[in-house]
């Protein structure tokens, strides 16, 4: 059985107030440099301020383009849905999955709906109905879509309780269709001209949850390791796995016709998964599933990472954060091909307690090794959070930033969200969507809030887009020469000679591309860029 939970259901909480003291702590940094000031400076002003690289002329012209839309909002829309946008780092696959897709799994099943508007399995108990009424009865449909989702979500229940709820509701409708859903996601990936998806998988869960059962706890975390791997028991569950990725695999390709004359917009996507683990399940279920999703990263291409989910509030999340954070080093030792990227940060004051705002990111980066970071909202409520960030800078240990979701769960946006707080002390941000389908937008939408509510010029948000590939975990060498990304995005010297967009690359160039996915991939999205900014800059 495929199981894609973002979450299981949590208890009950009041709504959240907002980041309380942020504003005063943010207060105290030094002044903001040229790249996230000036709201009063043009688009094209900004453009040639905003960061240290030089800045070309096709870029001034885009710049000035999108100044110029500020009160055309449908080309403003546009605007931002043809703006290549990189890859999305942070992506959970059922609830990346538009809830409309998720009503159709759920028919197709022929699934119930109960009295609380969850998926069930049929025959239809007494309240339930079947879920193909909503075809014929749009007021059943709508509230289905808005239990599933955070269109409309009551006023009398917190975002973060409606959010969280909403995986639990759908889940039966995304048992045994993880291809089908990979085909939805992956088809509005492309549309949004996106290059890359790296998306979130419980891969194998319920023989993991077995083995963990039969084998139990040991506090000695080389021994628990020595006995999954005792008498091949967590090979066989990775073999369960990578034979649950082929029938994904044939799935998908069947759902998208990408062996037909018509194949889907997916079809062409690069998609890799990352395996989830269950944070608030037991510990031998925690380090089982975390050493299944790392010794299958370093078996299987497909398989790139390892993350925790489920709310990183509840109280075993709490009571075990220090313990997951040693675990993943351990592992991390053993699996040193695997990478890594962590929920955390995922806080808000009024959440947890002041004290448990004090070290999650400190841990997942230090303790055990993060190479990226979700969501990282609580920043200036960790000991020492500058030292932090500046660890963060000089490792390059990206945050991968949903704006919408951050809203939502947690009630933080605008300038109570760290963002100008990251990109103050030069660390790497990526944005990303983390569950669309539930939050009911697209990336699109993400980058023209950042756009807005931070005053980012072109430039900028092209360097966030570029951002986006350069720390996916792609295989090969990146496009642009070691040390150069954060500070200008120079080429390396294989391609520096050569333009994306202006024909084919040349033989040295091209040899290069030919043998990194990762440059390859980026040098597709610089080619995209030349021809919007042809388009753009032009008008």
């Amino acid at each position: 059985m495929i199981i894609t939970p973002r979450t299981a259901r949590r208890p009950k909480s009041s709504l959240l107030a907002g980041f309380g003291g942020a504003l005063a702590l943010l207060a105290v940094l030094p002044a903001l440099p040229a790249t996230a000031a000036a709201p009063a400076q043009d688009g094209a002003a900004r453009a040639a301020a905003a960061s240290p690289r030089a800045v070309t002329p096709a870029e001034r012209r885009t710049a000035a383009y999108l100044d110029s839309l500020r009160d055309r909002p449908a080309r403003l829309r546009a605007f931002f849905k043809e703006l290549p946008k990189g890859g999305d780092l942070h992506n959970h696959l059922s609830g990346a999955v538009t809830t409309e897709y998720l009503l159709q799994l759920a028919i197709e099943q022929g699934l119930c709906i109960d009295a609380t508007m969850t998926a069930v399995a049929s025959p239809c108990a007494p309240g339930a109905r079947p879920a193909s009424d909503a075809r014929t009865d749009p007021a059943f449909k709508q509230q289905i879509i808005r239990a599933w989702s955070m269109q409309d979500f009551p006023a009398d229940e917190s975002g973060h309780d409606h959010f969280f709820d909403t995986f639990g509701k759908f889940g039966m409708a995304t048992w045994y269709t993880r291809g089908k859903m990979l085909a939805n996601v992956a088809n509005t990936v492309v549309k949004q001209n996106q290059f890359y998806l790296e998306t979130m998988v419980s891969p194998a869960s319920d023989s993991a949850k077995s083995l963990a059962d039969a084998v139990g706890y040991d506090a000695d975390l080389a021994a628990l390791h020595r006995k999954l791997l005792a008498g091949g028991k967590l090979d066989k569950v990775i073999d369960e796995a990578v034979k649950e990725a082929d029938d994904s695999d044939a799935q998908f390709r069947e759902a998208a016709h990408c062996d037909t004359p018509h194949p889907a917009p997916g079809c062409r996507l690069p998609v890799r998964w990352i395996s989830q683990v269950s944070r608030g399940s037991s510990p031998v279920r925690v380090f089982t599933q975390m050493a299944v999703g790392m010794r299958l990263a370093e078996r299987d291409p497909r398989f790139v990472a390892v993350n925790l989910v489920q709310p990183e509030d509840w109280d075993s999340s709490l009571e075990n954060y220090s313990l997951q954070m040693r675990m993943l080093k351990y592992l991390r030792g053993q699996y040193p091909g695997a990478h890594l990227t962590l929920h955390a940060g995922e806080l808000a004051p009024g959440l947890v307690k002041p004290e448990d705002l004090t070290f999650h990111i400190n841990e997942a980066v230090r303790v055990a090794g993060a190479e990226r970071i979700g969501h990282g909202v609580d920043l200036v409520h960790e000991d020492d959070w500058r030292r932090l960030a500046r660890t963060m800078a000089r490792r390059h240990v990206a945050v991968e930033v949903p704006f919408s979701s951050n809203k939502q769960i947690l009630g933080i946006a605008g300038d109570d969200h760290p963002f100008n707080a990251y990109r103050r002390y030069g660390v790497p941000i990526v944005l990303s969507t983390d569950d669309p389908g539930v939050s009911r937008i697209d990336i699109s939408h993400e980058y023209q809030y950042a756009a807005k509510t931070y005053s980012l010029s072109y430039t900028e948000l092209k360097d966030l887009a570029r951002a986006s590939l350069e720390y996916a975990f792609r295989d090969g060498r990146s496009l642009w020469a070691a040390g150069s990304a954060p500070s200008g995005y120079r080429m390396v010297a294989a391609c520096r000679a050569d333009r994306p967009g202006d024909g084919r690359p040349g033989a040295r160039c091209a040899d290069y591309l030919a043998g990194s996915p990762k440059a390859a991939t980026e040098w597709r999205q610089e080619a995209a860029f030349a021809s919007f900014e042809r388009a753009h800059g032009g008008r």
